[in-house]
């Protein structure tokens, strides 16, 4: 579920009134939310079919903990808004005895990390392929998402659409005169605006 709405895309189109456009409009918001979640570094959602914005469920596997501290595990997507559960089991297997007792540990959400309260802990976490499993609800709320990420999507949402009818070009003539059309990659606007959401395994 996209994180923005038309109503709001139309306010940085001023140039489109009424509906004819809305369902195309959705689609846009849509495939640009998908395009800023791929570049900061989301994974596909335990039922999506592609990255994403909005809070949704998703089951990760991890090698370890943080080289720096094993009592801290480093999740690869921010905000965590909740932990389901976190195993720690070399086998792979994830039965109930590698289940980690959550009364043992918190949660950084906006840093994303897990980490083992040393006073009640009584198992750490493992170091090996796929040793961790966790099922955590990350991403931004629909309800209440961060402004500067809204204004991110949507600037890069009307650049798109007002560039629509001289896509695949790389310029164009009027008045006998020749005029180079800007890159269709993400604007330095946008990338700017959306770097402080960059997920922590982007930066490794």
């Amino acid at each position: 579920m996209a994180i923005t709405t038309v109503s709001l895309l139309k306010e940085y189109l001023p140039e489109i009134s009424g509906a004819s456009l809305d369902t195309e409009l959705t689609r846009m918001i849509a495939r640009t939310e998908v395009a800023i979640a791929r570049y900061l570094g989301f994974p596909t959602s335990d039922t999506g079919t592609a990255p994403s914005l909005d809070q949704s469920t998703y089951t990760l596997y991890l090698n370890g903990p943080k080289f720096t501290d094993v009592q801290v595990l480093q999740l690869p997507i921010t905000p965590v808004v909740s932990i389901t559960s976190v195993h720690s089991d070399v086998n792979l297997a994830y039965t109930a005895d590698t289940l980690i007792t959550a009364s043992t540990y918190e949660l950084n959400k906006a840093q994303g990390q897990v980490y083992l309260l040393p006073d009640k802990a009584t198992t750490g976490f493992d170091r090996g392929f796929r040793a961790i499993k966790v099922i955590c609800s990350a991403g931004y709320s629909v309800a209440n998402p961060p402004e500067d990420l809204v204004h991110a999507v949507l600037v890069w949402c009307s650049t798109l659409q007002r560039a629509k009818a001289n896509q695949g070009k790389d310029s164009v003539t009027q008045r006998n005169s020749t005029v180079k059309l800007s890159p269709r990659h993400m604007p330095t606007e946008v990338r700017e605006l959306v770097k402080p959401f960059m997920n922590p395994y982007q930066y490794l």
